[in-house]
């Protein structure tokens, strides 16, 4: 019969804690690249932007324009600035266990969708404020949306996104790219040069 010291017990376990945290560090650091990848591609992730340059930019546009931007706070990676109907306000992102979310009222974080990347997760409500049906889009944005805010008295914004803004004008083959996406998600079935398909499929997004 063998026994095993406690002191080897806790070695073991130690360890065994040290690599699952190490592995989930790695698949965080993945997911967060790849999410910085996508966000460059967009054209309208405006990196470190302070909230009052946000403003300044959002501030004579139109309800449902919007842009990404670094978060300024430390406990969140990025923040959608937005134009609302209460004037510009920002919606941070949150990041846990590899998704990315919208931060919101306790009672309302459970209802929230999770994203794979920040650019589904802003492709998600663009898709909802554009629907045909304005009423119902608008409600489900409402909900999505009921963060902190000082933009209403009882402390939440309408989210709306509808139109970004870009930090320079976009190329061609980028826009062409969204038109694409807008319409089929099939790229590989496409009569296309290999060399577009990988193009295409390199930003699958349709915002």
């Amino acid at each position: 019969m063998t026994c095993q010291s406690s002191e080897s017990s806790e070695t073991l376990e130690t360890d065994r804690r040290a690599n699952a945290t190490a592995t989930a560090v790695e698949s965080d650091e993945r997911t967060i690249a790849v999410a910085m990848k996508d966000l460059r591609n967009t054209g309208w992730y405006w990196g470190s932007l302070t909230a009052n340059e946000a403003k300044e930019i959002l501030q004579d546009s139109s309800e449902g324009t919007f842009l990404v931007r670094d978060s300024s706070q430390r406990d969140y990676l990025f923040t959608i600035s937005a134009m609302t109907s209460a004037g510009p306000t920002n919606l941070r992102i949150e990041y846990k266990h590899g998704k990315f979310k919208l931060d919101s009222v306790v009672l309302v974080k459970p209802k929230l969708k999770q994203f794979s990347s920040v650019v589904h997760l802003v492709e998600h409500y663009v898709q909802m404020s554009r629907a045909s049906d304005k009423a119902a889009a608008a409600a489900a944005a409402s909900v999505a949306a009921a963060v902190a805010s000082n933009s209403q008295p009882n402390g939440t914004v309408q989210l709306l996104l509808t139109k970004p803004v870009y930090t320079a004008t976009p190329a061609l083959q980028h826009l062409c790219r969204i038109a694409i996406n807008r319409r089929t998600r099939r790229v590989q079935e496409l009569p296309l040069p290999n060399r577009l398909k990988d193009y295409l499929t390199d930003y699958t997004y349709n915002v």
